[in-house]
């Protein structure tokens, strides 16, 4: 089953960035993600399965 990701959602992933954030912020959902780093502004479409896979914790907003 699916994890329910909605727009705005800050992911904490298991991963940091090498800016070293560990936060993204949800720009677009559905079979592909489009997620931004929280700390440098990055942005970063991944397939649902492999950003799930990455996923510690889910803030809502």
């Amino acid at each position: 089953m699916p994890v329910d990701l909605r727009l705005n959602d800050i992911l904490e992933l298991k991963k940091q960035h090498p800016c070293g954030s560990k936060k993204w912020k949800v720009l677009r959902v559905g079979a592909d993600f489009r997620i931004q780093c929280e700390g440098c502004g990055h942005r970063v479409m991944i397939p649902r399965v492999k950003l799930e896979k990455k996923i510690k914790k889910i803030t809502r907003e």
